[in-house]
């Protein structure tokens, strides 16, 4: 065991936060603390490095044992580059390297016992030295800050220019580098994009010490943790697994409470309705056997009723009209900002009913495609067409479409006038602004408060295409799975840029990449993604044709695009066929038990002739429904 925390309490003021709260951490473990927002995540970890008192209990670090702490804002200052700042991780190291070099030159003067003894010091330091993997230092600093997204020309940035993304990545490299025995995390990958969330989840899998993460990105916990911190109304429950894991056991729990529960009420009940008609015979030894049972009835110890998270938001998105098939054709787009080009020649199609993820790093211009469409922005040149009876819902991620000077209950009013102050009132209820909360400015809310709003906004348009852009920001993992329940349910269409991936496997039905200023398209969920992506790279190793400067890559490009439309029309028509393969096969084992119960009617097994025809008749389904069987099951894969 590394770390162990016992009995925790914290309130503020009256607010209890956690209480009793115990668990602990071994060696090498990989263990994540989960719960709504405002739970208490984050001030247990605060609890943990000592920024904060707890009211009661202790942490116990084990003797000896380091540990590093990354909150989730960082302000670095200074005038350090990004590669000094994280070099200045390794300074014993560097310390160590110039104290070696020093005693190389001052051996070159020595002779006899003084010159034996700094060989011995010197030996001592080198093998220390390697032991650390001094002599390949610089290359670990210059690793890690390139799997956090910088790039070469990042490094010799001024930290104090740079944004607060930037500086918590800083602060992620620099703590990372020094390898303290324990790392504590808050929300690491807030400001990372995919491909530095991939790098992150290999670095902290295959980390030597114990790692204790606050994170709602459920595929980045899926992929590392092995044990489950749960705070729940102050209480902490520990589970063994990863989030999946921890997932089915919560609602196997929840079941089994709901199922003790619902039993204890059904008793309550019971011994109730006896007390009531053993009064009711109004005598002595009935009142007091009445009496006697309702003290055993006082003494139960009440199992309360398990709260389904789940219902406290409410999201339902239905569009009032339906568009047409073709919801939006992109031709020809592209998109310079200076000398900076995001993209050029981008082509799209989208038909009604898709869910379509846009995906790529930071900065390739992923939320100025969806800018441009929704006519924010002008592209350079191209044309952006929406097909008929398209009415757009819009979710931006700095909440733009938000007025900050506005009251939640005026932003709401103001938008859709024909509300009445009661149905405006119950929709900010669902999402869970109650009371006075309807008279808070929209400038002072909070990043997730402002979420829930603009997704309340959007639930009112009842838009049939929805362009989202990163709607999972700041929502806690409870909230993320109403708005996925919420589009998975949905009618209309859906294009959105998300870099969850839990939430772009569990919602989308196509993926665009936009990635060397070029979109590629995947047929499949984000799993299909990364095996496509895979197998691409291993295909780039096998050939090191560079295909990309032949003069033939954009009539290669536009041929891969047709190709890729041909291959969507082929899956429709493969779902359509499955679907009916499916209904058919039903219809006839349906027939299949009617003739078996007509056989069993003596009026009908006793007519040989009507026996014999409805014998022939199974017959020819049992033949029909081989060769269905054979049809679906090629469909099916």
């Amino acid at each position: 065991m590394i770390l162990a925390c016992q009995n925790i309490d914290k309130s503020f003021g009256e607010r209890p936060i956690l209480k009793h709260a115990s668990f602990h951490v071994e060696e090498r473990e990989k263990t994540a603390i989960v719960g709504i927002n405002g739970a208490g995540k984050s001030t247990l970890l605060k609890i943990i490095v000592g920024e904060l008192p707890a009211d009661q209990g202790e942490v116990i670090l084990s003797r000896g044992k380091t540990l590093g702490y990354l909150a989730q804002h960082q302000d670095i200052s200074g005038g350090r580059t990004i590669y000094e700042e994280l070099l200045d991780a390794k300074r014993d190291l560097i310390a160590m390297e110039e104290r070696i070099r020093v005693l190389e030159q001052e051996m070159k003067h020595l002779q006899g016992e003084a010159l034996q003894d700094m060989l011995e010091t010197y030996s001592r330091l080198n093998h220390e030295f390697e032991l650390q993997n001094g002599y390949a230092y610089k290359s670990e600093v210059v690793g890690v800050l390139k799997g956090l997204g910088f790039s070469k020309e990042d490094f010799s940035k001024p930290v104090s220019t740079l944004s607060g993304g930037q500086k918590t990545r800083v602060s992620l490299g620099k703590l990372l580098l020094t390898k303290p025995d324990i790392v504590l995390l808050d929300e690491p990958t807030n400001h990372l994009d995919m491909s530095s969330i991939a790098w992150l989840e290999g670095y902290l899998s295959n980390y030597d010490g114990a790692v204790m993460i606050v994170a709602h990105d459920r595929y980045f916990l899926n992929k590392i943790v092995t044990k489950i911190v749960e705070i729940d109304n102050g209480q902490v429950q520990t589970f063994l697994g990863n989030y999946s894991d921890y997932s089915q056991k919560k609602a196997q729990l929840r079941e089994a409470k709901l199922h003790a529960w619902l039993n204890q009420q059904r008793e309550i009940r019971h011994q109730e309705e006896v007390i009531e008609k053993l009064r009711s015979f109004n005598r002595e030894k009935s009142i007091r056997r009445a009496e006697s049972r309702e003290k055993m009835l006082d003494k139960i110890q009440r199992v309360e009723k398990p709260v389904e998270l789940n219902t406290d938001m409410n999201l339902t998105l239905e569009p009032e009209i339906l568009s047409g098939n073709d919801v939006l054709t992109i031709a020809g787009l592209s998109k310079a900002f200076g000398a900076l080009s995001l993209f050029s020649h981008l082509d799209l199609e989208i038909k009604r009913g898709e869910r379509v993820a846009l995906i790529g790093n930071n900065g390739t211009g992923k939320t100025t495609i969806l800018k441009m469409i929704n006519g924010l922005l002008p592209p350079d040149a191209g044309t952006i067409r929406l097909g008929s009876r398209v009415k757009i819902g819009y979710y931006d991620q700095e909440h733009q479409v938000l007025h900050m000077e506005k009251t939640l209950f005026e932003e709401i009013s103001d938008a859709y006038p024909g509300l009445t102050n009661t149905k405006i009132r119950s929709t900010l209820a669902a999402f869970l602004f109650t009371g006075d909360d309807v008279f808070k400015r929209i400038g002072d809310l909070s990043g997730g408060e402002r979420g829930r709003v603009s997704l309340a906004k959007l639930m009112l348009s009842e838009a049939n295409f929805l362009i989202l852009d990163e709607p999972t920001n700041h929502l806690d993992i409870v909230s993320k799975e109403i708005l996925e329940n919420a589009l998975n349910h949905y009618t209309g269409t859906v294009l959105y840029v998300s870099h969850d991936r839990y939430f772009i496997n569990t919602t989308c039905t196509r993926i665009l990449d936009l990635t060397g200023q070029r979109l590629v398209q995947y047929l499949g969920d984000y799993d299909y993604y990364l095996e496509k992506k895979e197998q691409a790279s291993l295909v780039a190793q096998d050939s090191k044709d560079a295909v990309e400067n032949s003069p033939s890559t954009e009539s290669e490009s536009k041929l891969d695009w047709k190709q890729q439309k041909e291959e969507l029309a082929r899956q429709r028509k493969r779902e359509n066929d499955l679907k009916k393969t499916e209904e058919r096969i039903m219809e006839l084992e349906s027939q299949d038990q009617e003739i078996d119960k007509l056989l069993t009617q003596e009026e009908v097994y006793t007519n040989v002739a009507r026996c014999m025809e409805l014998q022939e008749e199974k017959n020819t389904i049992t033949a029909s429904l081989e060769e269905l069987y054979e049809k679906w099951e090629a469909l099916a894969q």
